[in-house]
């Protein structure tokens, strides 16, 4: 027990020295959390910013604006700037529309408004970035609800069928939400399989391996403490992972925690019996880390860590569904965002152990002392 304890403090001293392990498993994931959490979180969604140029100047145009106006969760519009400098940033992509109100749409409005027959309609020209078609098609139907409204307000239009709102309080998941759980999946990935497989080859190549077989210590308890080093180093990783979602982004957590940690603790350990399979394999250090990397790097972005598993390519999915990121990043999302129970990704904890177990049972075939 006194062995144990001792390599377990060992490892997490080697862990607190080592810059460049501290850099890769901690600050490196961080990085990537905020870097994508600010990109996302500042890229304006479903905003569209363009130019209005009133070249009207009458009671009708300025009703057309304030109509405009009701719609600014949409629409951001500038009203300052002349129509070549808002058409000149449409065209250098700054702006996704420019809408201009010609002259003589007021004169129309009225005639449109006092002759019995049909007269020529008021018109509202509107430039689009043909490039950005999903904006596109978002500013030209909010353009199209104001001149609706317009159109039906003039010609006195009652209408037949009506809606009646009923909203219901979602969630409100941003895309930090989802980003933050599969953070933390990829650091308990990448800690233990690039980690371990690295780690233990170059443990072999300098003999501490050797050395340690020659002394009474017993395998079971040298295997434990490494365990215990990465399952502490893994949940130090995950809360302060956790806590800077928490007060800088506003990530939410739905669930249980004791849940979550035993996800982190299952995840743990099928990623280190896999960092053991390939510290096996591999003949030199150098090669740990190469034949580590080339596994790990697809499972990052094939497991759901930055973009949902179900906007993979059908043919991947059968692939995708086996891989244990993606059941590791699908379990500890749910948990967090839906607030899952247990009933709910008991699928998901099934195939992590079926990973930890078999990958386990392969490492200790593979695993060599020298």
């Amino acid at each position: 027990m006194r062995a144990y304890g001792q390599l377990t403090i060992a490892q997490l001293r080697l862990f607190g020295r080592n810059r460049q392990v501290l850099f890769f498993t901690l600050f490196f994931p961080v990085f990537f959390m905020v870097m994508f959490g600010y990109l996302f979180s500042n890229s304006g969604g479903n905003t569209i910013y363009g130019g209005l140029i009133d070249l009207d100047q009458t009671t009708e145009s300025r009703a057309f604006i304030a109509a405009l106006d009701e719609q600014k969760e949409i629409l951001k519009l500038d009203t300052s700037e002349g129509q070549e400098a808002a058409m000149e940033k449409l065209r250098q992509g700054d702006n996704q529309m420019v809408i201009i109100i010609p002259k003589g749409y007021g004169e129309k409005l009225q005639a449109a408004t006092s002759q019995t027959g049909t007269a020529p309609p008021g018109t509202v020209d509107v430039f689009y970035d043909e490039t950005q078609a999903q904006k596109a098609g978002t500013a030209l139907n909010a353009v199209s609800q104001v001149v609706d409204g317009i159109s039906k307000s003039i010609a006195k239009y009652s209408p037949v069928v009506t809606i009646t709102p009923k909203g219901i309080e979602s969630l409100n998941l941003k895309y930090i939400d989802f980003l933050v759980p599969g953070i933390v999946a990829m650091m308990i990935m990448s800690n233990n399989l690039n980690g371990v497989a690295a780690q233990i080859a170059s443990w072999r190549e300098r003999g501490v391996l050797r050395r340690m077989q020659s002394t009474p210590l017993k395998s079971s308890t040298f295997i434990a403490a490494q365990i215990t080093a990465r399952l502490i180093l893994n949940g130090a990783q995950a809360l302060i992972v956790l806590l800077i979602g928490s007060f800088v982004f506003g990530t939410q957590m739905n669930g249980s925690w004791a849940l979550l940690l035993a996800f982190v603790i299952v995840g743990t350990l099928a990623f280190m019996a896999i960092g053991f399979i390939i510290a096996g394999l591999a003949k030199t250090p150098e090669s740990a880390g190469p034949i580590a990397g080339f596994i790990s790097f697809p499972l990052m972005f094939l497991g759901g860590v930055f973009f949902p598993i179900q906007s993979m390519p059908s043919f991947l999915q059968p692939i995708i569904k086996a891989l244990p990121i993606a059941h590791l990043s699908t379990a500890l999302r749910q948990i967090m965002n839906v607030g899952a129970g247990l009933s709910q990704l008991w699928s998901e904890g099934l195939m992590l152990c079926a990973w930890m177990i078999v990958a386990f049972i392969v490492a200790s075939f593979t695993f060599k002392w020298e």
